[in-house]
Parts: structure tokens; C-alpha cells; sequence
């Protein structure tokens, strides 16, 4: 037995006008500095303006938000008392807004035990609106939120289903202005998720659907919004596809490429869409070298000329790779400007975050020690995986 969770989804142009239906008597904003004096946000507080409803702000995540970043965020919405939350921004700040909301409503659980093994009795106090501003992570529609332990440089997976937020709004006007190397970024992120969440041990028929055609979408579209960032119709299926990408592997999983991706970002501070999709094509061919790849219906959704899964699994690894080569981003660790000598000093404490990372449990193959260590260094390389 298992679940298909989503989100109510409010998509498409005007789709902020919603805010103006919201039945809220108070509502925190959660966001970052910089989108606090943005246009962005003073259409969001508008549309609760012309709703009368009261707003607070909390403007503090960081990039990759740590633990503390998220106590304090639930310090303030405690003070401020809302029944709706709203997270505006990228998946930093939805996944802190989701982290803060849970200690807000059950301020005696440590956030890095958020497990979805247990009931937590979420919105006792109030409910979840997610808008995100980057086409990537997904996390607007996800139950799950990736924190930094700043003390122990690693990154946290915590999951539980009741932080799938209550309504995501997905207005593709918000992503007009994303810089170029945040849309690539953001939308390898995307494709990763895709790609990863169609493959893994727990893929499933409902989650199938949203990925492929996430696939599809980003592999047609990032590209032309990467080399013209007013191009709207590319925006708008970005916009779409990171959702649907999210809902996927909300309803799949990620596996074995966003394990080594969140030990390499965390110890190495390289941004997450980077990190990840630096890993995927050679964890893909690890999969492939033990026959348990499930690439077909992928390859042939984005238009590749293949009949067998024999053919499948090289040629989407090797359509990646021309992904990354067209859009000007490395394909190693090494072209990502990781020093060797530092890489070989923090090789075992890669390996052991990278053992330790939730997202592994939906690898269909799992690597040893000695796998994994060869895993890393092929991917600082950039040398094919023959294992």
C-alpha cells in the first residue's frame, strides 16, 4: 500500500489573485532578505491587504537554511500568533518555512527528528501556502525540507507527510527576473528530480506521469530560457515542470545522486542544483552497469531513438551530459573548482554522509564502502563508471 500526496495547486497567470480568497485572520510571511524588498513581495502583501488580513514577516532564511535559522523563524511566528503561513521564495525558504512551521506547532520536537514514522499533529495552529520564485526544487510541493547542521556540515533530510503544504500557488510571473545561473541551476535541480524520482526503488504509477512529463518540459524548455530569460512560455513550463517534478519525488523518491550531491554540497558549499546534477549521470551508469536501470520510457519521453533498456540508460546519461555541455556547467567535481588535495582529505567524511543520507533507501542499487568511495572519485574526475 502506499500514497499519492499533493498540494491544491493554483497555477497560471494572476495565479497570486488566490491570496484575495485566503480565510486567514493573520498571516507571517516567511522569505529572505532580499525578496522582502522586492516587487514580488509587495504584490504578495498587497493581495492580503485587499483582503484586510494582518501580516507579519519573518525576512531572515539564509541560503542552505541551518537549524538555528529555522528555531528562530518558529520563535517568531510563536510571538506573532498566525493560522496561515506563507513561504515566498526558493526551496530555502519553503523548506525553512516548512521546518518552522512544525516546531511552531509542536515547539518540543527537534527539527532534525522530523520523521514521517511519526504523528505530529500539524495544523492545530495554522496551515501552509508555498510560492516559490525559482523553477527548481520542487519543495512547494514536497512533504519534505533539507537543512544544514552547521556544526557537523551536513546536510539533513527531515520528512513527514503533514508538511505538505495546504495550498501551492505556481504564477509564473515570479521567475520572469531569476538570473541565468539560477535558471540553470535551479532547473538541472528540476530535471534531477525527475529523472531520479521516475527511476528509484519506489517509483509508482501515480508518480510516473508528473515525471516524465517534467522530464519532457525541461529538457525542451531549459535550454530556451537559458538563452533568453523574457522568453515567457519557457518560463511558464519551467515553472510547471519544477512543481510537477516535486510532486513526483514527493510521491517516488530521489536516490543514490542526491546523496553524494548533498554530502559534496554541504562539506564543499556548492550550490545544490549543481551538486546533484553533477552526480546523476554517473550514478545512472552505476545503476546501468548492474542491469537495474529503469530508463526506457525516460529516454523515449525526451525524444531519444531507442528501443531497449540495454540502449536507454547510456544514451539518457549521455543526453545529461550534453544537457550540462550546452548549458556551460561542469561535469565533474573537479570543473566545479573542488581542489584535489581537499577532496582526498574529506573523501571518507563524503562517504560517510553520503551513507547516512535518507534519500539512499531509494537507490536500486546500493553501493559498499569501497563502491561508494570509487563513486566520488569518479565523479571528481569525470571518468565513466565501469563498476
Amino acid at each position: 500500500m502506499w500514497y499519492f500526496s499533493t498540494p491544491l495547486v493554483v497555477f497560471g497567470d494572476d495565479a497570486l489573485s488566490h491570496l484575495e480568497t485566503l480565510p486567514a485572520r493573520r498571516v507571517m510571511i516567511v522569505t529572505d532578505a532580499f525578496l522582502a524588498d522586492s516587487a514580488m513581495f509587495r504584490q504578495v502583501r498587497a493581495r492580503l491587504e485587499a483582503a484586510r488580513v494582518p501580516v507579519s514577516v519573518f525576512a531572515d532564511v539564509q541560503p542552505e537554511p541551518d537549524l538555528e535559522t529555522v528555531r528562530r523563524c518558529a520563535a517568531a511566528l510563536t510571538a506573532a500568533q498566525p493560522d496561515w503561513i506563507i513561504g515566498l521564495g526558493g526551496g530555502s525558504v519553503l523548506d525553512a518555512a516548512k521546518a518552522a512551521w512544525a516546531l511552531y506547532e509542536r515547539p518540543d520536537i527537534d527539527p532534525a527528528g522530523i520523521s514521517p514514522m511519526e504523528t505530529f499533529g500539524l495544523r492545530a495552529r495554522a496551515r501552509l501556502i508555498t510560492i516559490p520564485t525559482t523553477s527548481g526544487t520542487g519543495s512547494e510541493a514536497t512533504w519534505a525540507a533539507v537543512l544544514t547542521d552547521a556544526q557537523e556540515k551536513r546536510k539533513l533530510s527531515v520528512a513527514t507527510r503533514e508538511l505538505l503544504a495546504d495550498v501551492a500557488i505556481v504564477d509564473p510571473a515570479l521567475a520572469m527576473t531569476l538570473p541565468p545561473s539560477l535558471t540553470v541551476l535551479t532547473g538541472l535541480d528540476a530535471l534531477t528530480h525527475a529523472i531520479e524520482a521516475f527511476s528509484s526503488a519506489w517509483a509508482n504509477d501515480f508518480a510516473d506521469g508528473p515525471s516524465l512529463k517534467a522530464a519532457q518540459l525541461i529538457f525542451t524548455y531549459l535550454p530556451r530560457v537559458a538563452a533568453d530569460g523574457a522568453d515567457a512560455e519557457a518560463r511558464e513550463k519551467m515553472h510547471n515542470a519544477a512543481t510537477l517534478a516535486g510532486i513526483a519525488l514527493s510521491n517516488s523518491q530521489v536516490a543514490l545522486a542526491h546523496a553524494l550531491g548533498h554530502s559534496v554540497g554541504a562539506l564543499f558549499g556548492l550550490p545544490h542544483g549543481r551538486a546533484v546534477s553533477v552526480a546523476l549521470p554517473y550514478t545512472l551508469e552505476y545503476n546501468i552497469n548492474a542491469g537495474v536501470g529503469r530508463y526506457l520510457d525516460l529516454a523515449r519521453f525526451i525524444g531519444l531513438a531507442v528501443t531497449s533498456e540495454a540502449e536507454a540508460g547510456p544514451a539518457l546519461a549521455e543526453a545529461f551530459r550534453e544537457l550540462l555541455r550546452r548549458l556551460g556547467q561542469p561535469l565533474s567535481y573537479a570543473g566545479c573548482g573542488v581542489p584535489r588535495d581537499a577532496f582526498q582529505a574529506e573523501l571518507e567524511a563524503l562517504c560517510d554522509r553520503a551513507d547516512l543520507d535518507a534519500n539512499l533507501v531509494a537507490s536500486r542499487r546500493l553501493p559498499d564502502r569501497a563502491e561508494m568511495r570509487r563513486l566520488f572519485e569518479c565523479a571528481y574526475e569525470g571518468k565513466n563508471v565501469d563498476f
